[in-house]
């Protein structure tokens, strides 16, 4: 699985979109960010929560932070993170790799708000050298993601709203 599930996705549903490959870690929101040479809240990391007996992902900016209460409103629970192991088996990627594409279990995907910030984000592709540059939208779009709004925005990034 992983990158070659990711690229396999990528054939199917949009061949414009070229996965990219970095010789540097991209496992952490600060390595992709040096890795690809953009800001860290243009990094879309991809978080692997349970809330009840539900598993989901959710793709939020780089330096967005999970807002509890909000989570609790939308979704109706407390989240937690996965383990790494769990991760892995669910999703098919390593922690640091994890991303919305060429999942080896079918998941439901959200998209917080905070990357509607950006016209272009950065999202893993499966491993943790490995990446993609696409519009929030046509992400949302490619996973069938919903927009929710779960995510505080750091003050220093929140004059990117305008």
């Amino acid at each position: 699985m992983s990158l070659e599930s990711v690229r396999a996705f990528f054939a199917e549903r949009a061949p414009d979109i070229a996965v990219i490959e970095s010789h540097k870690s991209s496992a952490t929101v600060v390595l992709a960010a040096e890795a690809y040479g953009v800001e860290p809240a243009r990094i879309a990391k991809t978080l692997s929560l349970r809330i009840g007996e539900r598993v989901l992902l959710v793709v939020a900016g780089g330096t967005a932070r999970l807002d509890n209460r909000k989570i609790k409103a939308v979704f109706g629970g407390k989240p937690k993170l996965l383990a790494a192991d769990e991760v892995a088996a669910i999703t098919g990627h390593e922690v640091g790799g994890v991303c919305p594409f060429g999942l080896k279990t079918p998941l439901p995907v959200y998209c917080d708000r905070s990357l509607q910030a950006f016209d272009i984000v950065v999202p893993a592709a499966g491993s943790t050298r490995s990446a993609v540059r696409i519009a929030p939208e046509r992400m949302a779009e490619l996973t069938g993601a919903e927009w929710v709004d779960i995510c505080e925005i750091r003050i220093e990034d929140a004059r990117q709203w305008g």
